[in-house]
């Protein structure tokens, strides 16, 4: 669901490109781990990727979906391209 999402995007581009003040509220690292999530990376993937455990991600996932009100990660991916934090066709940074 999450890479239909991200290619449709893709394909269309954001409405808008508003940034939330809520994502000044991520630290760095949930930060970095919202971008892995809106390049629809699965926990086990951005734990390899940072040198995480599939806990500690799934924390982090946790607090950055509570910080930005969002109840699910579907909603995390749409405003992660919403807000201009990702961008179709651009690697994470």
């Amino acid at each position: 669901m999450t890479r239909r999402l991200i290619e449709e995007f893709g394909r269309v581009g954001p409405a808008h490109r508003s940034r939330p003040e809520a994502l000044d509220e991520l630290t760095p690292r949930e930060t970095e781990v919202l971008r892995l999530v809106a390049r629809g990376m699965s926990n086990a993937e951005i734990a390899e990727a940072l040198v995480l455990s599939d806990t500690t991600v799934k924390t982090h996932v946790t607090h950055l979906l509570g910080k930005l009100g969002l109840r699910d990660r579907v909603q995390a991916v749409v405003l992660a391209y919403e807000s201009g934090l990702v961008t179709p066709g651009r690697p994470p940074e």
